[in-house]
């Protein structure tokens, strides 16, 4: 047997707890993830070049290692039983590299299909997976074949775009040309902006062996781009658009072989149809309200599936809804002078869980932690989250959500 066949067919026997787990990254997501390990049995172990990163600090292991250090890489893969990642910009190569070396999820493939969003648009495509009309646009010929019917639309670099990082909104050819510019003319996508009703994401968890569990469809409202709230609230979607999303998201699962956990964001139009905007190849902050709110955390099948452990399907025990917390809080708005939120107050509320992520250094626009919010009712999720958010001066976009 080649070594290559005999580490997937060893991702179909269970690593049990006493066993080291290894993750790429030193984020929030991998704190989380250490979190659920350590709480199942499992010691841990993070590849990550910051020393000071969340999920380093929780860890039993750190290696201080380059993403693409081969003898970090090495190491990690000679410390632990099964390797997986916390966000999608790990180098493909070097997840592709320690797949030869064990047991990782998810596949190499999916990684490198999530960092790219033309890979992404072209592979959603072909399996015929929803998606706004659009345009690559690498090329001064490219953009000047773009059809007048793609306009109004968002311009978006094919990498490292992520929280609204990397997107020009544009009217005509005139406003691409300069945006594509002001972009330093590096590979884009051209989409259509749609007429949109909300936006919604699945998480699922997909094994080895095939099998698929997925957690409640989560309704999303965005502030710049970025995740500010999510709300999983019973009978606030309507069936048929859960039903959509949920069917897309296994199929994006199932045409890359997917394990792991993978999240897939919608877009749901005036019309009701939906139609897929990106894929993450691990947790999401938009399922972080799981933790709360789940019996099994999107963290907890992040561990089952790379060790090959049973996935149930996710029972949600009570209405949430998940408030982003951003370093913005840390400031007053005629101040550059950190202090701590009162975070006594917020606490003070029935059904409140705050989650911090331990960074040292709270800045405007960093995620620094989030809170959840839950209850026995809709009703009474929805008052006590609309008194922690004027407290701490958070939108209030999720009242008005036709819930």
């Amino acid at each position: 047997m080649n070594e290559a066949l005999l580490v997937q067919t060893q991702g179909y026997d269970p690593i049990l707890p006493g066993a080291s787990l290894g993750v790429m990254g030193g984020g929030q997501l991998g704190r989380m993830f250490v979190h659920a390990a350590q709480a199942m049995g499992y010691h841990t172990v993070v590849l990550d070049p910051d020393t000071q990163g969340p999920a380093g600090q929780a860890s039993d292991q750190q290696i201080v290692a380059a993403y693409d250090d081969a003898q970090g890489l090495a190491q990690l893969a000679q410390a632990v039983a099964a390797i997986t990642t916390e966000f999608e910009n790990v180098p493909a190569q070097a997840f592709t590299a320690l797949g030869k070396l064990n047991r990782v999820a998810p596949p190499a493939v999916a990684i490198a299909i999530a960092q790219d969003r033309v890979a992404e648009k072209v592979h959603f495509q072909h399996h015929g997976v929803p998606v706004a009309p659009f345009a690559v646009v690498d090329s001064p010929e490219s953009l000047q074949a773009v059809a007048p019917t793609l306009f109004p639309g968002i311009l978006k670099t094919s990498r490292l775009g992520y929280d609204g990082k990397g997107q020009v909104q544009v009217a005509n050819l005139q406003e691409l040309q300069r945006a594509w510019e002001s972009l330093k003319q590096v590979p884009c996508v051209l989409e259509k902006r749609m007429e949109l009703d909300f936006e919604v994401s699945v998480v699922l968890a997909r094994g080895f062996d095939g099998s698929i569990v997925t957690l409640p469809v989560q309704r999303n409202i965005h502030h710049n781009g970025i995740l500010a709230s999510t709300l999983v609230l019973p009978g606030s979607i309507h069936p048929d658009v859960e039903e959509q999303a949920v069917h897309v998201a296994k199929s994006i699962a199932v045409a890359t072989e997917y394990v792991g956990v993978l999240c897939v964001e919608f877009f749901v139009l005036k019309d009701g149809r939906v139609i897929a905007n990106e894929m993450a190849p691990r947790p999401h902050n938009s399922g972080h309200y799981s933790i709360d709110a789940c019996d099994v955390s999107q963290f907890e099948l992040q561990v089952r599936t790379l060790a090959s452990l049973p996935l149930l399907q996710p029972r949600l025990h009570s209405p949430a809804i998940m408030l982003n917390i951003l370093g913005d809080l840390w400031f007053d708005e005629d101040s550059d002078e950190p202090r701590h939120p009162d975070w006594a107050t917020v606490l003070s509320y029935p059904g409140v869980h705050l989650h911090l992520y331990g960074k040292s250094q709270a800045r405007k626009g960093r995620k620094m932690g989030h809170i959840t919010i839950t209850a026995k009712t809709v009703e009474v999720v929805l008052n006590n989250a609309a008194k922690v958010a004027a407290h701490l001066g958070l939108p209030q976009d999720f009242a008005q959500a036709n819930v």
